[in-house]
């Protein structure tokens, strides 16, 4: 017999058994465009009843410039009580560069994680490191990036990558992230480094802010992650303990609406993360 994932019809029907949630903001929040507006509708209220709900994203930037783009689609603060990106988490790696030359890859307005640090940038050929906030251009292949990582890998610089996702749902498209040119440079021998999702580190960072805001030690059994990526968001929770609930309708869809059955399918696509999946929604609501 195959095991199958269950689906969940409403949060509410759940909610109940978490104190606090571990929730990603892409592909669940909003889709790069606008927000989900049944899981904007859902965290307000599990926060009215007392809940405790920490926005975690592979986002490149600083929680203040998420914080603004969360706000201009209309998803407040009523919706969370702190937000936790990759980028502040990995900004203690570029530190270690401190005085030193790192190249950029990325657009202009992710070199917010670069604020306040001493930092010089400059070309890859005088460089000690690379950054990857961002890919070029938002539509842009993987085979643009080779002779760069070629040339990379030939210097022997290490590869800081401040986004982990390999994709990422914009509207009804599905685009590259900076994880999956890590990802190449990691199999071609390079050195990466990244602290977002599954990283045990923005785990870390997210499980002090909760402390901080609930002012008790953490009980792992009453927190749930919730999240649209296996290789991330199920991997993440699996690797800290936490309970998993998949949201399908974003980065996954074409693959579980693919064939068969789409509870099996869905258990199958998780299975490998080891997460302890407790259920799936199409969209959070």
């Amino acid at each position: 017999m195959i095991n199958s994932a269950k689906q969940i019809t409403s949060f509410s029907d759940i909610s109940n058994n978490y104190s606090a949630l571990i929730c990603d903001i892409w592909g669940v929040v909003h889709n790069g465009l606008v927000a989900n507006e049944e899981a904007v509708a859902a965290l307000i209220k599990y926060r009215q009843m007392g809940g405790k709900v920490i926005l975690v994203t592979n986002a490149s930037r600083t929680a203040p410039f998420i914080k603004k783009m969360l706000d201009s689609m209309n998803i407040t603060q009523e919706v969370y009580d702190v937000i936790v990106t990759s980028g502040d988490v990995t900004r203690n790696h570029i530190k270690k560069y401190s005085g030193d030359i790192i190249h950029h890859v990325g657009p202009i307005s992710n070199e917010v994680v670069f604020d306040g640090l001493n930092i010089t940038k400059g070309s890859a050929q005088e460089a000690k490191a690379i950054v990857i906030t961002g890919l070029d251009k938002d539509d842009d292949g993987l085979e643009k990036y080779q002779t760069r990582l070629n040339k990379w890998l030939g210097l022997g610089l290490e590869l800081i990558c401040t986004n982990p996702d390999k994709v990422v749902e914009i509207g009804d498209k599905i685009l590259y992230c900076p994880g999956a040119i890590a990802d190449l440079y990691q199999e071609m021998g390079g050195k990466i480094i990244m602290a977002g999702k599954p990283s045990e580190v923005i785990y870390n960072a997210t499980f002090l802010e909760l402390e901080k805001i609930t002012g008790n030690k953490i009980n792992l059994k009453t927190i749930l992650a919730i999240g649209d990526s296996v290789r991330t968001d199920a991997t993440g929770a699996a690797n800290m303990g936490i309970d998993f609930l998949f949201i399908a309708g974003s980065i996954h869809k074409e693959e579980i609406g693919a064939f068969g059955n789409v509870d099996e399918k869905i258990h199958q696509l998780v299975a490998p993360s080891k997460a302890n999946l407790i259920g799936y929604q199409i969209r959070l609501k």
